[in-house]
């Protein structure tokens, strides 16, 4: 066996000093790694409970509902105080209205009050003319049905249980235009009063007959039409003239966030023709 010399086996000063270099350099190294990887946990960590505080404020935020009461105009809090007391439809009110008249058309129909709205029964400064059927019924209406029509648009003076409660204003035409305004409690549904509409003059009872000849869509489709575009609750339906001098019913929708929507339905062939908001 050959024997290996003792020279073989011993290490070089200079050997000796790069294993020493390269044994400190993985040391730092691993020092380094070490603190990055510290560093890098601590980051998560914080963004993480960053995130806890803040998607809780978010979900809060989203449920917060848009009809709060702070939010409301004073027309759609007005709107929300008339209708949250009604409990008779525009299609029952509808339906008592032509009743009344014996061969009647439906040519007005609308919650008394809102938004300033309503064609009066007689000649006023503040009757707009174009808007839907307010009449001439005032608060201290008699509750009592006076089918004759001697019942005076003042009323009795003294205080009853339905003097606060809406009322529907209806405007019905027999065939050769004259005009009778009934109105209808909107709560029990009782009809308080029916007379002939004051001072209608033969060319008003004329322009009256003539708009129902032409008339294919009843009040109650333009409703329903109106309606299907935009799910609400019907106020007032009213048959005029568009800025066109087409017939149209114009349908009033109160919507969920108490906006209300006026709709123009074409009066004979039951298309949208316009539709405005108002806040």
């Amino acid at each position: 066996m050959r024997s290996e010399s003792p020279r073989n086996k011993t290490v070089s000063p200079r050997t000796r000093r790069l294993r020493v270099a390269g044994a400190l350099g993985a040391l730092l190294a691993a020092t380094l790694m070490t603190g990055c990887g510290q560093n890098s946990g601590d980051d998560t960590s914080t963004a993480t409970s960053e995130a806890a505080k803040v998607m809780p404020n978010q979900s809060g935020s989203a449920s917060a509902s848009p009809s709060s009461t702070a939010q409301l105009t004073e027309e759609q809090t007005k709107r929300k105080d008339v209708l949250s007391k009604v409990k008779i439809t525009f299609d029952k009110a509808a339906t008592t209205a032509v009743g009344e008249v014996a061969g009647g058309k439906l040519t007005a129909l609308g919650l008394e009050g809102l938004d300033g709205s309503g064609k009066s029964a007689s000649p006023s400064p503040k009757a707009t003319g174009t808007a839907s059927p307010s009449g001439t019924a005032s608060p201290s209406h008699s509750p009592s049905h006076s089918p004759s029509g001697s019942h005076s648009p003042s009323g009795s003076p003294s205080p009853s249980g339905s003097s606060t409660a809406p009322k529907w204003m209806a405007q019905v035409a027999e065939t050769d235009g004259t005009v009778h305004i009934v109105t209808i409690d909107a709560v029990s549904g009782d009809v308080l009063d029916s007379k002939p509409e004051a001072n209608q003059s033969d060319a008003d009872k004329q322009q009256t007959a003539d708009r129902i000849a032409k008339v294919k869509e009843m009040p109650q489709q333009a409703a329903q039409v109106a309606t299907d575009k935009k799910k609400g609750i019907v106020t007032s339906v009213d048959l005029d003239e568009s800025d066109s001098q087409t017939l149209v019913w114009k349908v009033d929708v109160v919507t969920k966030d108490w906006k209300m929507t006026t709709f123009d339905v074409d009066a004979e062939d039951g298309k949208i023709t316009n539709e405005q908001v108002k806040d």
